[in-house]
């Protein structure tokens, strides 16, 4: 596919259920760009305060206990979902916080009142990884590869994108989070060699097969499970915990949210420690509390044994995805070169047990499974600035794509795990009698049955000449291009009357919806910086006063009686303003105080040698406090 090198960086963004990672390829080599605190890794959580801040990551992270009901983390399970899907209603059971129906139906999130689609919480959250590169880079950055799970559909892919979009980013490409696995590992080597990547992060599973080849990636197959990952893993400890402890408590917990977040936590520490050790302590004071008995305390003990119990079942889940997608490669286990683990929840010794099992080799651990699919994805960004040469990238697509036919049957017209880009057609006629026109319907997924697969639009040829059935002949075609956007087109091809849809599936906002959240996201950008400011302005007033109150007492009996009520004055109105929202207030006196200050020290300076002060005024000023 053609295409023209970008100016400037491009940066690869692994946007993961549990946590997020940035990477950027400089002079030839990739690195992991850190957040604002430092850490490699940012955690996929937004919180909303009642004070119309947003936060982000790790500081998203450690309100959610007392802000559970607007802290939204996991978005990326609801994104390009159906509100009344099995798998959103499953994942409102568990969540402390909102998940509501949107005008279309699609799955949104409610927080602090106002509702919030995937792609906008999304959105957030690249906002500041986007900032993060900026300040890392020193410069704008504006173009992005976002990597996505091999098994999400158009719809998911493309409110990825306008998730990218509304946060300022020009995504210029949408890569498979195990192809970009595959590249991190084969950059730079020329051997042949054939690479299974088995990812299982915090909400999706996924699976391919690629052939590496001097350069060239190709996926021979691809498969999954969208809605499996280290989020069922927490849940199972969850629900161990609430039963154990109404087992022993008579309290359910699951009614409280506040309880529930704490719960979730502990889980997630819990199931971490497991990886490395054979018990876990779960320890939660004060969990709930019973009016006749007083507080009540969770602590439990969890065996790595016990932990592989109650996941056994989820993990059992991955084997038939490989399975089939060692199948559709026409691939033996033993024809695996090596058995790539990306996603966190590899960590796990049950994982690694299974992985042996499936392929009868040990998996590769040279890769840090958070790590490796942005600098996958950066590696692709330099191919788009030309840093890297010489590699070439064949993906798949995930699903079958084809249309509706007589009988509510899907005849597939492009089969899943075909190379893209790619283009297919096949002929149809009518069947009716001098039939006018002909609908036709887009669907994409693997069932017989056209109501079994998800739409992914309509569109109409109208004008056929009238003949009997059975004699126009009507040739639809598919074209998939790099990013796995479609293009249908219908034509008839006695007339030459053509009628095609560039299939962009929405993801629930209309492109006017985008552009008003993209001019949003904006204005929350210079909020976020106003709001810095005036974080930093109050935590200088905060310090100043309290300096300027020492001096005060310690020296404020060199001052003249009117520069005493002068600085009195200004100490009293900078302990009032410590608490108020307005800059301009704040600048104010945060001025007024430095002037109050300098007036201290200027005494202090010019007060003759020797002067002490008066013997009745130990300090000479009466302090505020006493």
């Amino acid at each position: 596919m053609p295409w023209t090198p970008v100016m400037g960086k491009v940066i690869g963004i692994d946007l993961g259920t549990t946590n997020c990672c940035v990477a950027v390829m400089e002079g030839g080599t990739t690195q992991i760009i850190p957040n604002k605190e430092g850490g490699r890794t940012t955690p996929s959580v937004v919180g909303f305060t009642d004070k119309g801040e947003r936060l982000v990551g790790q500081i998203a992270r450690r309100q959610a206990i007392t802000n559970a009901a607007n802290t939204i983390y996991a978005v990326k399970r609801l994104i390009g979902r159906k509100f009344n899907s099995p798998e959103v209603q499953r994942a409102r059971e568990t969540c402390p916080y909102e998940i509501c129906e949107s005008s279309n139906g699609d799955a949104w999130v409610r927080a602090q009142g106002r509702a919030y689609s995937p792609p906008e919480v999304s959105a957030i959250i690249l906002q500041r990884l986007k900032a993060s590169a900026e300040d890392f880079l020193g410069e704008p950055v504006e173009e992005a590869i976002i990597t996505v799970p091999a098994y999400f559909d158009d719809f998911q892919r493309q409110a990825t994108k306008d998730a990218g979009k509304i946060a300022g980013l020009n995504v210029q490409r949408i890569i498979n989070e195990p192809t970009a696995a595959a590249l991190a590992y084969g950059s730079g080597r020329r051997e042949s060699e054939r690479i299974a990547v088995y990812d299982l992060g915090g909400g999706t599973f996924d699976v391919s097969v690629l052939e590496m080849n001097d350069g060239v990636f190709e996926v021979l197959s691809t498969c999954g499970d969208s809605f499996l990952g280290g989020e069922d893993f927490d849940q199972r400890i969850i629900d161990w915990l609430i039963q154990e402890f109404m087992r022993e408590s008579g309290i359910d917990l699951r009614a409280d949210r506040l309880a529930l977040q704490r719960l979730k936590e502990a889980a997630e520490r819990a199931k971490c420690e497991l990886s490395s050790t054979m018990e876990a302590n779960i320890n939660l004071p004060f969990i709930a509390a019973d009016p006749a008995t007083g507080p009540k305390h969770l602590n439990l003990n969890l065996a790595r044994a016990k932990f592989e119990e109650l996941v056994k079942d989820l993990v059992e889940r991955t084997v038939e995805p490989c399975q089939k997608a060692l199948w559709d490669a026409r691939l033996k286990p033993e024809d695996i070169d090596q058995v790539l683990l990306v996603g966190g929840q590899t960590r796990s010794p049950i994982i690694h047990e299974c992985v042996r099992k499936i392929f009868g080799r040990e998996p590769n651990a040279s890769i840090n499974p958070d790590e490796v699919v942005a600098i996958g994805a950066s590696i692709q960004g330099g191919v788009f600035t030309g840093q890297v040469k010489d590699l070439v990238l064949l993906d798949v697509i995930p699903l079958s794509l084809g249309i509706e036919v007589r009988g509510g049957l899907f005849q597939k017209i492009v089969e899943r795990n075909a190379t893209i880009p790619v283009r297919k057609a096949l002929t149809f006629t009518t069947v009716v009698d001098n039939q006018a026109s002909v609908e036709v319907h887009v669907l994409q997924g693997e069932r017989e049955i056209a109501k079994g697969n998800r739409s992914l639009g309509k569109f109409e040829l109208i004008g056929i000449p009238q003949a009997p059935r059975g004699v126009p002949q009507i040739e639809v075609s598919f074209e998939i291009d790099a990013d796995g956007i479609v293009q249908v087109s219908a034509r008839d091809k006695s007339t030459g009357l053509e009628q095609n849809m560039r299939v962009t599936p929405s993801s629930g906002l209309s492109p006017g919806e985008i552009a008003n959240l993209i001019a949003e996201a904006q204005r929350n950008a210079e909020s976020d910086r106003q709001m810095k400011e005036l974080l930093l302005m109050q935590s200088r007033l905060d310090g100043l006063l309290q300096n300027t109150q020492r001096s005060f007492g310690e020296f404020g009996w060199m001052l003249a009686a009117e520069e005493q009520e002068l600085v009195r004055e200004t100490l009293t109105g900078a302990k009032e303003v410590l608490s108020i929202q307005d800059p301009a207030v704040v600048k104010q006196w945060l001025d007024a105080l430095e002037n109050a200050a300098q007036i201290i020290t200027n005494a202090m300076f010019n007060a003759p040698a020797g002067d002490q002060p008066p013997p009745s005024e130990t300090g000479g000023v009466k302090m505020l406090t006493e």
